[in-house]
């Protein structure tokens, strides 16, 4: 009888598991970057679930959600099933405007917390969200700020702007202006562009009357920011590109080929101790990847909020969040989050760096550096660190 129950209660404690969500673009046009970010994330449960040590020896189960990137009545369905299934926060979501939606129909009524790590609108720096909304990703205001000056080190004194019609595209448009603008250049004409056209020859036209030394094509990578480049070097309107971070990417560099050469951006992203040790522990996931540093870094806090407050409670993890990922505390890197565990355990302190240089703001928001790009030999090479 002795040995049953023993048995019994090893089993028991080897099914015990937590429920976790990631909700991301599976669908849609920053579909192939998601696969990344997802593996990322999952590489990181794996490795708190495989230490032994989160919560006494409790695993995470991971829950999948497509955001869609776009259609927020679909993201908001799909949150609303990892809830439902018993999810004790949210990886996610991706896009904005979609993030948004979630944010306010999904995690405030449920007061679950969601970490993002590339939701980079302005404006979700403070929406109404009752303290449940984080990201690992710097907001646009920043972003913005970075990808002007980019620019203008460069010597482009003039550009045309097109963004693609939602919360993210616009509102990094509006701070890529004011910025550019403040710094002695001149922006030509600025214009959105919706996605899921087969034509952007019309748009292309306003931009390319307007003229300038660049196209500042602010999109995403498998969608209308592709075509409306396609269309400028169809028209000849532009040969050159400036491109936000949702246009970085190997598939848009394959598909538009040479004539991309020369291009440069910014994305988020660090070179650091943390970022090297990413680098060592990813496997088959590309480290370089946009958000994949980030999406790691996303899933650990959830794990390691989970520690610090000794349950995998929604309004537990969410009170802890910041607690680990800002000083005072031992500095945790990528692969090391057994030894954060175990600090935690223990009631000592963590200061989670991660993959990215996590440290979050009052209001969530990731303070954040980012990667100049340029395309080269048709691939993005990394030219410098932004800060």
């Amino acid at each position: 009888i002795a040995a049953i129950v023993s048995l019994s209660t090893i089993s028991g404690a080897a099914l015990a598991e937590v429920k976790v969500g990631i909700i991301l673009g599976f669908t849609g046009p920053i579909e192939t970057l998601t696969p990344a970010m997802r593996d990322s994330a999952k590489l990181a449960f794996k490795e708190a679930s495989d230490s032994g040590k989160l919560l006494g020896g409790e695993s995470v189960q991971v829950l999948i959600g497509d955001s869609t990137c776009v259609d927020s009545d679909a993201a908001v369905a799909a949150a609303e099933i990892l809830v439902n299934d018993g999810a004790a926060a949210i990886m996610g979501a991706d896009c904005s405007g979609v993030t948004g939606a979630i944010a306010t129909n999904v995690a405030v009524p449920n007061g679950i917390a969601m970490v993002s790590p590339s939701a980079t609108s302005p404006g979700l720096t403070t929406i109404a969200d009752n303290g449940l909304f984080f990201r690992t990703a710097p907001s646009d205001a920043k972003g913005g700020q970075v990808l002007a000056q980019i620019a203008l080190d460069r010597g482009l004194s003039s550009v045309a702007v097109t963004y693609t019609n939602n919360d993210y595209g616009k509102g990094l448009a509006d701070v890529f202006e004011a910025s550019f603008t403040s710094g002695g250049g001149t922006v030509t004409a600025v214009a959105s562009h919706e996605d899921g056209k087969a034509d952007y020859s019309s748009e292309v036209g306003v931009l390319g009357s307007a003229g300038g030394d660049a196209l500042v094509v602010i999109g995403y990578l498998d969608q209308g920011g592709k075509g409306m480049i396609e269309a400028a070097l169809d028209s000849g309107s532009f040969d050159l590109f400036v491109l936000s971070d949702g246009m970085i990417g190997q598939s848009i560099a394959d598909a538009i080929g040479s004539d991309l050469n020369g291009s440069f951006g910014s994305m988020p992203g660090t070179d650091s101790d943390g970022s090297a040790k990413f680098a060592e522990i990813s496997g088959d996931i590309d480290p370089t990847a946009p958000y994949a540093g980030e999406s790691y870094d996303a899933a650990a806090l959830i794990v390691l909020a989970m520690q610090a407050g000794g349950s995998a409670d929604r309004m537990s993890v969410v009170s802890n969040i910041k607690k680990v990922a800002n000083a005072p505390g031992e500095k945790i890197l990528p692969g090391e989050l057994a030894k954060g565990l175990s600090i935690l355990a223990t009631g000592g302190d963590i200061d989670y760096q991660g993959a990215t240089d996590v440290e979050l703001s009052t209001f969530g928001d990731a303070a954040g550096s980012f990667k100049e790009l340029e395309v080269k030999g048709g691939k993005f090479e990394m030219i410098q660190i932004r800060n």
